[in-house]
């Protein structure tokens, strides 16, 4: 399993610290007061939620940071109002995660290996979305070096996490993607509510390459299933959530079997873009 996961993580480059501050300020992440981690934890938690994703232009994402700085807080680790993310998916080799998804099921899961590059602290997740809609993410403390292996201890709870979906064996878990992105959060401590501000993404799959193009980002939304400020802000906006996934994005864009409406009209638009592998 080790050489399959070096095979997907040799082409995400490094972060870029200069670029990533200079999107904070293109965005307006510097206006709102900062926030530490421990305090954003202790009264937004959230492992249990209502997720809503939006795929976002640049100019709207700044618009929406502006209307809630008032009464969102934007969190800060070490003077840094951003953290680079390295994320790397398990899946069996029919891709049924992906599958899952595509095809609507309620009760769906995700398995990953995540890196939070600066700080470098790891973490193996794993995200289900069950029968009424919402989702739970379980998180377990792994090591750096052991980012995109899943064994041991890591193994024992993905297969701890995934044991109410019987038609699936970790055992048939394996590498299938690596996604690099940069984030920042936003929280609103009184409604317990969270904003997630992702741009910069790319993908790296045996079968391609995929990125968002510079001029969106993704927002996903975080909390109870009633709408929040930053919801209906967006939708105020024009802007609507989509059931998009940025795992499921990547494998349907270079799959040949595999297809995904949502990304297709985000791909014809440019906002996704591809490039597969050569045969």
């Amino acid at each position: 399993m080790t050489a399959v996961a070096d095979i997907l993580t040799r082409t995400i480059a490094e972060p870029d610290a200069d670029a990533a501050a200079a999107m904070v300020t293109q965005l307006g992440l510097d206006i709102p007061r900062p926030v530490g981690l421990e305090t954003l934890v202790e009264h937004a938690a959230l492992m249990q939620r209502t997720d809503r994703k939006y795929v976002v232009p640049v100019d709207a994402v700044r618009q929406l940071v502006a209307e809630i700085a008032d009464t969102h807080r934007v969190l800060r680790i070490k003077d840094r109002r951003y953290t680079s993310y390295r994320t790397l998916y398990f899946d069996t080799a029919n891709f049924d995660s992906v599958r899952a998804h595509v095809k609507r099921r309620r009760r769906r899961w995700k398995v990953r290996s995540r890196l939070y590059v600066e700080d470098q602290l790891c973490r193996v997740e794993v995200k289900t979305k069950d029968n009424r809609g919402e989702t739970l993410k379980v998180m377990g403390i792994s090591e750096p070096d052991r980012y995109g292996i899943l064994s041991g201890g890591d193994r024992d709870f993905v297969e701890f996490h995934l044991a109410t979906f019987p038609d699936t064996d970790v055992e048939d878990l394996v590498p299938s993607a690596e996604i690099a992105y940069t984030r920042a959060t936003l929280s609103d401590l009184h409604a317990g509510t969270r904003v997630t501000i992702d741009w910069g993404l790319s993908a790296h799959l045996d079968s391609g390459d995929v990125w968002l193009g510079d001029q969106h980002a993704l927002i996903e939304t975080k909390g109870p299933a009633a709408l929040s400020r930053a919801d209906k802000t967006l939708h105020r906006l024009g802007i609507r959530p989509r059931p998009i996934s940025k795992y499921v994005a990547a494998a349907t864009m270079v799959s040949r079997d595999i297809s995904d409406n949502d990304v297709r009209q985000l791909a014809a638009r440019g906002i996704f873009r591809a490039q597969p592998a050569e045969l």
